[in-house]
């Protein structure tokens, strides 16, 4: 959900990310890197905010600076939920050619992509300047419909799970006021909850109350919809967090600012050390399915694992 990666809203917390901006065309790819990777450089990515899958259509996003992304997911095995089939994206391409900095971004369920940040200044839009608020597509990213907030707020993280009903909760982190804003309604209507420097949150779709955030302190969670937050005891220091889906189980994934990966298979179990990325991450989402899947940004670009970081793919390297 993984789940955002974002590296400019944490206040009292920039000792967590000091130095840990990525920019993917300065970096170089990975041996692992075969021929069904595709480059990011080449193709124009820059700054990675966010990852997203939308299992039910077979779509994986990348969220960044210069828009939304679909990338090719067929280098991948059948067991990767969100796998594109052979043919159906040869590369990375830039979804409907907007030039969108999309700072958060979410796969809030089947068809339906929530998302924040700015409109491109240069380009003609019916978005709000200078902040998006909050604006949804269910159309895969092809056109996008404002929602609440317009002008006003820069959200720098989003997740949404279910609440009975069709309704969906949303969480979304103000980086203007460093407070989280909580929404019943799918995005319509909010209301504040707890003000903590966090880097990345991540909401727990079995548990709609329970929600997580990286701090500089440590890892918190919070049992009432985001108003109030605690130190989760005996967790790493991590630096991004995503929770797991009903197929995996739930549980939570994280990755340490060494780019260690972290796995707890439940809210009161131990974490479990895995492997990890290669350079400094900037994104993390937990893909699930039948094997635990995560996706994550780091320097070789993005990478797929299914054995928590223990080996990796690289589905779109980073190229000089």
């Amino acid at each position: 959900m993984i789940s955002s990666p974002r590296t400019r809203h944490l206040g009292g917390a920039a000792a967590l990310t000091t130095g840990l901006a990525i920019i993917l065309a300065g970096c170089a790819p990975s041996p692992d890197a075969g021929p069904a990777a595709r480059s990011a450089a080449a193709e124009g990515f820059e700054h990675i905010h966010g990852l997203g899958t939308d299992t039910a259509a077979g779509k994986t996003f990348v969220a960044t600076h210069q828009g939304v992304w679909l990338i090719p997911t067929d280098a991948l095995p059948a067991s990767y939920p969100a796998r594109s089939s052979a043919g159906d994206i040869s590369k990375p391409a830039k979804i409907a050619g907007r030039v969108l900095d999309v700072m958060g971004f979410t796969v809030a369920a089947p068809g339906l992509l929530l998302a924040s940040g700015h409109p491109d200044p240069d380009a003609p839009s019916d978005l709000a300047l200078p902040n998006l608020g909050l604006i949804s597509s269910t159309d895969a990213a092809e056109t996008w419909t404002q929602l609440s907030l317009q002008g006003e707020t820069d959200f720098h993280d989003l997740d949404a799970v279910p609440l009975s009903g069709d309704d969906l909760r949303v969480y979304g982190y103000n980086s203007g006021t460093g407070t989280l804003a909580i929404s019943d309604d799918s995005g319509a209507t909010w209301s504040p909850g707890e003000t903590v420097p966090l880097r990345d949150l991540a909401a727990d779709p079995a548990n709609p109350d329970q929600v997580f955030a990286t701090t500089a302190d440590g890892l918190v969670g919070s049992s009432d919809a985001g108003r109030s937050f605690s130190l989760q005891p005996d967790a790493p220091t991590l630096f991004l967090i995503d929770v797991g889906d009903a197929l995996t189980g739930g549980g939570l994934v994280g990755i340490d600012p060494e780019g260690v990966v972290w796995h707890q298979k439940s809210a009161a179990g131990p974490w479990t050390k895995g492997g990890r990325t290669e350079g400094a991450p900037v994104a993390l989402s937990y893909v699930g399915g039948s094997v635990p899947w995560i996706l994550a940004a780091d320097d070789r670009g993005v990478v797929a694992s299914d054995d928590f970081g223990a080996s990796w793919t690289v589905l779109v390297p980073a190229e000089a």
